[in-house]
C-alpha cells in the first residue's frame, strides 16, 4: 500500500512537470516504478502511463495541434516503436537499467549542443526522425529529451508544442503497447498498474496548464536537466546493485 502511495504521489509530480516542459513524466516515474515493480514490468507499465499522459496533453491543447507535423512524425515513429519494443523484450533487465541511465545522462549535453546551434527542420525530416526516435522509444521508454528539440526546431512552442508532440507520441506509444501485448509483456495486472499510475499523471498534467504560460525558457531548461540527472543516476544505481 505504501508503495502504491509513493507511485501515485510521484506520478502527480511527474504529470505536472511533463505538462509544463513537454517531457519528464517517464523520466521521473521510471526509477520509482523500477524499484517497486522491477525493470521488466516498469517499461510496459510506463507504456500505459505514457498513453494516458499524452491523452491529457492533447485534450488540454486540442485546438493548437499541428496535424501535419504529427502525421509526418508518426509515419516513421509507429514502425520504429514496434521494432524497438520487440528488441527491448530480448534484453536482460540489468542491461535495460544501464542503457536507460546512460541515455538520460548523455542527452543532457547533447540537448544543449543542439539548442545552441538553433537548428531548424523541415516537415519531411520529422518522418525519418520519427523512425529513429520511435525505435529508441521502444527500447528506453522515453525519448522526450530528443523530441523536445526536434519539435522546437520545427517551430512549435508552448501549447502548440505540448499538444503536437503528445499527439505524435501517442501514436508511437500505441504501437509500442500493441507490440508488448502481442508478445505477452502486457498482461492484465500490468495494465491495471499502468491505469492506476496513469490516473495520477493525468491529474498533474491537467493542473500544469495553469502554470505553463508563466514558465520562462531558462526555467524550462533547468527543470529538464534536473529530472534527467536524477533519473539517470537512479537508474545507474539500480543497474549496479
Amino acid at each position: 500500500m505504501i508503495a502504491y502511495a509513493l507511485v501515485l504521489a510521484v506520478g502527480l509530480v511527474a504529470g505536472l512537470v511533463s505538462g509544463i516542459v513537454g517531457t519528464g513524466a517517464t523520466i521521473i516515474l521510471l526509477p520509482v516504478l523500477t524499484l517497486v515493480f522491477g525493470p521488466k514490468a516498469a517499461i510496459p507499465i510506463m507504456a500505459v502511463v505514457a498513453l494516458m499522459s499524452n491523452f491529457a496533453k492533447i485534450t488540454s491543447w486540442w485546438r493548437e495541434i499541428d496535424w501535419r507535423a504529427c502525421g509526418a512524425y508518426a509515419l516513421g515513429g509507429i514502425p520504429g516503436a514496434a521494432l524497438g519494443a520487440r528488441t527491448m523484450l530480448s534484453l536482460p533487465p540489468r542491461l535495460v537499467d544501464l542503457a536507460l541511465g546512460c541515455f538520460f545522462l548523455i542527452m543532457i549535453p547533447g540537448r544543449h549542443w543542439l539548442a545552441r546551434r538553433r537548428y531548424t527542420v523541415a516537415l519531411w525530416v520529422l518522418a525519418p526522425a520519427g523512425l529513429a526516435i520511435g525505435f529508441l522509444t521502444g527500447i528506453v521508454v522515453s525519448t522526450g529529451p530528443i523530441t523536445v528539440p526536434l519539435f522546437s526546431a520545427y517551430g512549435l512552442a508552448k501549447g502548440a508544442f505540448i499538444a503536437t508532440e503528445a499527439a505524435a507520441s501517442l501514436a508511437v506509444y500505441i504501437s509500442k503497447a500493441t507490440t508488448f501485448r502481442t508478445f505477452g509483456a502486457l498482461p492484465t495486472d500490468i495494465v491495471l498498474k499502468g491505469l492506476i499510475t496513469g490516473s495520477s499523471v493525468m491529474a498533474g498534467t491537467y493542473l500544469s496548464r495553469l502554470l505553463l504560460e508563466r514558465l520562462s525558457l531558462a526555467a524550462f531548461q533547468y527543470l529538464l536537466d534536473i529530472v534527467m540527472v536524477l533519473s539517470g543516476l537512479a537508474l545507474l544505481w539500480a543497474a549496479m546493485r
